[in-house]
């Protein structure tokens, strides 16, 4: 297990001291370094939990052939822009090849005011901006925020994930690594921290179900 600059991982679930009732919608962001089998874990919550809300991303890339809206609510530039001036967005990003990809409100909080339990997949920097929302922070938030963070075992299975899905050099490597290093600081920040060991991600995902509930 990764334990490396201070950082203490913690097996047992720990949840937030303003976690909803079973009644009360929330909002649920799911976290962790490349490779570490997060969009494994959504899908699999796809398939078992068609209860929760899936909210979609907003994004500035092209359609791609056949590619449907039920992952991605396309728009332009422009578009974007005017969801940017009219704060619609709770955090977006520049991803790949120059395309935005943003967290729309409202694809969020009508899920949540019915009651819905909303799954989200963000990147740290993601993280970091919807905690800090005024929806979401402090003792007086509007919304309830749980936020799960999934460590990988070691660095070497991390490794081993990423260049399978592609070579990469040795500096390449390095950078994906020190990376990750300043990602795995933020699970410290998060409600809950599952280890997803290798060839056991089931159990990940089993512990992830029993946080969300």
């Amino acid at each position: 297990m990764i334990a490396e600059k201070g950082l203490e991982l913690k097996r047992d679930v720990r949840y937030h001291p303003r976690m909803a009732s079973p009644q009360n919608g929330k909002l649920v962001l799911l976290i962790g370094p490349s490779g570490v089998g997060k969009s494994v874990i959504l899908q699999r919550l796809r398939e078992r939990h068609p209860e929760f809300h899936y909210p979609r991303s907003a994004t500035t890339r092209a359609r791609r052939q056949g590619e449907g809206d039920s992952i991605y609510h396309f728009v332009s530039e422009g578009e974007f822009d005017q969801l940017l001036k009219d704060e619609k967005v709770l955090e977006w990003a520049i991803v790949h090849e120059g395309a935005r990809y943003g967290t729309l409100i409202d694809e969020i909080v009508p899920a949540i005011k019915q009651g819905k339990t909303v799954i989200r997949e963000v990147d740290v920097q993601g993280f970091e901006s919807i905690r800090k929302n005024p929806l979401f922070v402090g003792p007086d938030a509007t919304y309830t925020l749980q936020s799960i963070f999934l460590l990988p075992e070691s660095k070497e299975q991390l490794i081993q994930h990423i260049t399978k899905r592609s070579p990469m050099t040795p500096e390449e490597i390095e950078r994906r690594m020190e990376s990750m290093e300043k990602e795995l600081e933020y699970a410290k920040l998060c409600d809950v921290q599952v280890v997803s060991k290798e060839g056991k991600l089931n159990v990940a995902l089993e512990e992830v179900e029993g946080a969300i509930r």
